[in-house]
């Protein structure tokens, strides 16, 4: 067995404390003796207070709100490894930020996903352990290896356990946009249930209207399925057009990466949605938990990856 560092280091700067001291748990671990804090005019201050030579760091943060200052904090705390002599460095990203930039839609766009990607490279970082992009090309625009681990596997055994006992028949897997398809069809499989989609036009950024429903909903029981949700219209609109239109029984609906930017929590609050599940890749306050958010956790599925890559055993067994 090859190991990569003399042994397993966790360390957290501060977008998720939580999932990094489960994570440490999980493998048995203390969390590494660090400090990330801000300069009175925002800069980022570092302090690592081990020694990390020769060890396997992971570093986990997401790259959510404040996205810029969650960015810099992995960025600087990857550099300060890398001048310490860590053996190896993983960034470890539950919810990979400026992900909704791969590609140039228009005219002199940039493409900010892969600008995110060098600057993670170029810091020093050797591997990138991630859930859930929003664009699955993003791991060509790292030049280092890249575990995109999958949260379907969780909401499956989640809704599998919600529905337990009643006819699958009775169950309808919904995407709430042609974009989402093709997760939506793989969950549907696994979850042994029948396609719907929302078809839908966009006007403008973060504005969405239900203009069709493909796919028999009536009387059933809908699970609508998407990678993110941040101001939460489009899947607010596609859960009251399924039961305004499509006559649907009760809508349930999951997602990895909670955003829940703007008046998202409101527009659930006011929704068709029974139930809103989300991973812990990004913390979600106090103050916006309300009763229909139901948050699963995504330490061991990431403390077993870290094994596995310690190990160097295979990460893909993650996925089924």
């Amino acid at each position: 067995m090859n190991l990569h560092g003399k042994d397993i280091k966790i360390f957290t700067a501060n977008a998720n404390p939580k999932v990094a001291m489960q994570i440490a748990k999980n493998l048995g671990l203390p969390l590494g003796k660090s400090e990330v804090t801000h300069f009175s005019d925002g800069e980022v201050s570092v302090s690592i207070n081990e020694s990390v030579r020769g060890s396997d760091v992971f570093v986990v943060q997401s790259t959510c709100h404040p996205v810029n200052d969650n960015l810099m904090e992995l960025l600087i705390m990857i550099d300060a490894f890398k001048r310490a002599s860590a053996g190896r460095i993983t960034a470890v990203i539950p919810y990979f930020g400026y992900a909704r930039q791969d590609r140039k839609a228009k005219a002199r766009d940039p493409i900010s996903a892969k600008l995110c990607a060098d600057l993670i490279t170029t810091a020093g970082a050797d591997r990138v352990l991630t859930m859930d992009l929003h664009a699955a090309q993003i791991q060509g625009f790292f030049n280092i290896p890249v575990d995109h681990l999958l949260g379907m596997p969780l909401f499956v055994s989640y809704f599998g356990s919600r529905f337990r006992g009643e006819s699958k028949k009775d169950v309808v897997v919904v995407s709430p946009d042609l974009g989402s398809v093709t997760r939506a069809r793989k969950f549907a499989e696994r979850f042994d249930a029948p396609l719907a989609i929302v078809d839908k036009r966009r006007p403008k950024a973060n504005e969405s209207e239900v203009m069709n429903l493909i796919g028999d909903v009536k009387g059933k029981k809908v699970i609508i399925l998407d990678d993110m949700i941040d101001t939460a219209g489009t899947l607010c609109n596609s859960a009251n057009a399924i039961v305004e239109r499509g006559g649907a029984a009760e809508v349930y609906a999951c997602a990895t990466h909670g955003i829940l930017s703007g008046a998202a929590i409101q527009r659930i609050q006011d929704s068709a949605i029974k139930e809103m599940v989300f991973l812990d890749t990004i913390s979600i306050p106090e103050e916006k938990m309300i009763e229909k958010i139901t948050l699963l956790s995504v330490a061991p599925v990431f403390a077993e990856a870290i094994e596995r890559i310690y190990e160097d055993k295979p990460v893909s067994p993650l996925f089924g």
